[in-house]
């Protein structure tokens, strides 16, 4: 049973990547259907950044929600939640009621994400955090392959009612599984250490630089991922001519290789160690950034960088929540968390329309030196808290 509720728990994981490739993917015929003329990098990318703003809000106080409604009952509303929402989208007239459906989405994705987060967290071993995020990987695959196939005959809202079919069928799935969340709720493992939690406010956090670091390296990662899941078809389009249907199946190498690191963390994190394992993805991705700065023209090496770099980018914030309870503390890893939920989506609100208004005023084609600053900023913190970590004789 316990397998089966794992099963449901993964597949619940979905729901978050669903939306994350759709709209990207869809970004440049939402552009020209709407009109947004030539701002269209900035207007269209506040869509997600509203999506972004809800669910860091979402996660931060899903807390409260889960504690009082249980993780099951606020997973099924939320689900079905997300799946009405994207079927809104497939109607929206306008950007202005896009911004508005992007408000339940957001707030849909993050009470998931903390939910399923915290109990498997709870419930089950770290390695399970890995395939949990596998799983948001796969939902961004799913729905990509949907919209490219949509976009093919010029018809980006039959994408967004495909993705509908999707989350109705998951919620199904969620709504008839109550027996299994109940069953393990009653035979919650009994041999773990027991451990009284405490509640850190915002304050105490921000006021501990090793917290402030670890957040520092969840908006870097989260606003990488942002960045080419976001606006990687709309590069391959300007700077490499592609059209829009052959722009979404090419990035859909960028989140195959995020699921597969993901798969290949989670098989390996017990053996390597989540440390080790995102100083190795950092290596990869440092190569992944050069190989899509070089001015070389060619459509394939630039597919081939985004591949690498959702490869090598994917692992790393599922390893800084796996690392929380060593790095901080396991009384107090909940807050941390939580927090470090709520960074995260402040880096993919916060990227890509930054970059939408420097591409508006130069050139699209600066996706990869931002990436690098991001990455840079990546390893700046890294460096940063692992020393702090060893000299706390927390790191190992």
């Amino acid at each position: 049973m316990t397998f089966i509720l794992l099963a449901v728990i993964y597949i619940t994981f979905i729901c978050i990547g669903v939306p994350e490739s759709l709209f990207g993917a869809a970004m440049e015929a939402i552009g020209k259907e709407f009109a947004l003329g030539e701002a269209a990098n900035l207007v269209s990318t506040l869509v997600t950044t509203i999506v972004y703003g809800c669910t860091a809000l979402a996660s931060v106080l899903a807390a409260r929600v889960i504690n009082r409604f249980g993780t099951y009952a606020v997973t099924a509303i939320s689900v079905l939640l997300m799946a009405f929402t994207l079927l809104g989208f497939s109607f929206a007239p306008n950007i202005i009621i896009m911004y508005l459906l992007a408000i339940p989405l957001g707030v849909g994705s993050g009470a998931i994400n903390a939910s399923l987060n915290n109990y498997i967290a709870l419930h089950f071993s770290a390695k399970h955090m890995n395939f949990l995020h596998c799983f948001y990987g796969a939902g961004t695959i799913i729905s990509l392959e949907f919209m490219s196939r949509m976009l093919a005959n010029e018809d980006w809202r039959g994408g967004y009612r495909a993705a509908f079919m999707l989350q109705a069928g998951i919620a199904l799935i969620v709504i008839v599984s109550l027996p299994l969340w109940k069953k393990k709720s009653n035979t919650a493992q009994s041999g773990d250490e027991e451990v009284t939690p405490r509640t850190l406010s915002i304050l105490e956090m921000a006021k501990n630089s090793s917290i402030r670091t670890a957040w520092i390296m969840c908006i870097s990662t989260n606003a990488i991922e942002a960045l080419c899941g976001v606006l990687g078809a709309k590069y391959l389009i300007h700077v490499h001519g592609m059209s829009d249907s052959a722009s979404a199946d090419a990035l859909m190498f960028y989140f195959v290789g995020m699921t597969l690191g993901r798969f290949l963390s989670g098989v390996l994190a017990d053996k390597l160690g989540s440390w080790r394992m995102i100083r190795i993805c950092i290596y990869i991705l440092t190569v992944a950034v050069v190989m899509l700065l070089l001015p070389l023209g060619i459509p394939a090496l630039s597919i081939a960088a985004l591949a690498f770099i959702g490869f090598a980018n994917g692992p790393i914030y599922p390893n800084i929540m796996n690392l929380a309870p060593q790095n901080f503390g396991r009384n107090v890893s909940g807050s941390v968390i939580g927090t470090q939920m709520a960074t995260a989506y402040f880096g993919v609100m916060l990227a890509p329309p930054l970059f939408g208004i420097i591409a508006d005023a130069a050139s699209i084609a600066l996706l990869p030196v931002m990436l690098a600053v991001w990455l840079a900023l990546l390893i700046i913190g890294t460096v940063i808290l692992i020393k702090k970590l060893k000299a706390q004789g927390r790191y190992r």
